[in-house]
């Protein structure tokens, strides 16, 4: 009687209590979200006050510099060139540096011979800049700093050459002055935490990533083929989060080369670099995971529970492993261990009689645990050799452990 009386609690819920219950993780969703939004915020707000600081410092010493010891009595160029520098994107500063040089020769070179033959005044400003820009667009073939840096300079030497002698060297020891200085500023003075940036740009790719592979996993429990596209075209729209973290990698690579108080960080970052580009791998292969558990709902195959089991260790696998990268752990065994579990459930769902799109799913999710094996630094040859010994040999009980 009392076992009757639990089994019709159970089944039977108060509306009002199932409403509160939805509100409390309605709410709870939001505050989550809420907090994770501040976080972002505000290491946002860190970098951009570190930028903005390491800009406001070079700009006056560049033109403490230009001033006071090199004699200019009007450096505007060195602290512009300084800014130029330092508020380009991270990773591309000496780029961005070497085009500013390229641009202001280039323009010197080609208004000064330009000023030479057909002199100065309103029409030959204009012919002047339209020859400066349209060379420069022909020899780098797209817009940037040495289109613009071409096409101002020539303005300068159009407008100025008649009234202002010898603006060439000024110009060019400015802009020497201004971009190493901004460097200088880069590396020794106030460089950027290289892992704390890469850290930040890799938070929303992690997250995202695994909430996708959850999404995916309840589209096959529920035999959803729409929520599953809807995961796939959700993961194709992560572009914008992997060009970010993309970018932090090579802004960290900068720091790292440059920056003599973050050489000690090179190690790790380079340990960073590998996880990021099979993370990015791994992004791909779910892209291919969602198109193929949509082929087979939609072709109404039958898909054993193993294979959304199998998504969510591979989402299991993620989280843990952006742990582990945000607390600087060595060790990736527990990443490892998940890894190698989605493998041996997606063996154990081949073991049954899948049909032809269902046998691709259970494949692809090897891929992708194979490739999660890799961003912990193992070889495609160990990461691959794990997976099938996993897939092949071993039956799940508790975690999956391989010897080597």
């Amino acid at each position: 009687m009392t076992e009757s009386r639990r089994q019709a609690t159970t089944k039977y819920r108060s509306p009002l209590r199932v409403l509160v219950r939805q509100l409390a993780r309605t709410a709870s969703k939001a505050g989550g979200s809420g907090k994770r939004h501040a976080r972002l915020r505000l290491r946002q707000l860190e970098i951009i006050l570190v930028v903005a600081v390491q800009s406001g410092l070079a700009a006056g010493l560049s033109w403490w510099i230009a001033h006071n010891l090199l004699g200019n009595p009007n450096p505007v160029f060195a602290p512009s060139a300084a800014v130029g520098t330092i508020a380009a994107a991270i990773g591309q500063r000496f780029r961005r540096t070497v085009e500013l040089l390229v641009g202001i020769g280039l323009g010197i070179a080609i208004g000064d011979a330009l000023v030479y033959l057909i002199g100065s005044g309103g029409w030959q400003t204009a012919v002047i800049v339209t020859l400066a820009i349209g060379v420069a667009l022909g020899l780098t073939g797209r817009g940037g700093t040495v289109v613009s840096q071409v096409g101002g300079t020539a303005v300068l030497i159009a407008t100025l050459s008649t009234s202002e002698r010898n603006l060439e060297l000024p110009r060019i020891v400015d802009a020497l002055t201004g971009s190493a200085v901004g460097l200088v500023v880069v590396a020794l003075l106030l460089p950027l935490h290289p892992i704390r940036v890469i850290n930040r740009a890799a938070g929303p790719v992690f997250r995202s990533l695994a909430d996708h592979l959850r999404n995916l996993e309840r589209a096959l429990r529920a035999q959803e083929a729409k929520e599953a596209v809807g995961v796939m075209e959700a993961l194709r729209g992560m572009t914008p989060d992997v060009e970010r973290m993309q970018d932090a990698v090579k802004g960290a690579e900068e720091v790292v080369t440059i920056a003599p108080a973050r050489w000690a960080r090179r190690q790790e970052f380079n340990r960073y670099n590998r996880g990021a580009t099979h993370l990015v791998r791994v992004i791909d292969d779910s892209q291919d995971l969602a198109r193929r558990a949509a082929t087979a709902l939609q072709y109404h195959e039958r898909l054993p529970r193993d294979l959304p089991d199998a998504v969510a260790s591979l989402a299991d696998a993620v989280d843990q492993l952006h742990r582990e990268v945000a607390s600087g752990a060595g060790s990736h065994q527990a990443t490892r261990r998940l890894a190698l579990r989605a493998a041996v459930q997606a063996g154990c769902a081949q073991a049954t009689e899948l049909g032809t799109f269902g046998e691709a799913v259970a494949t692809q999710v090897r891929v992708a645990a194979s490739d999660m094996l890799r961003t912990t630094g193992c070889t495609i040859d160990q990461a691959n050799r794990r997976v099938r010994l996993a897939a092949t040999m071993f039956t799940i009980n508790g975690p999956v452990v391989l010897p080597d």
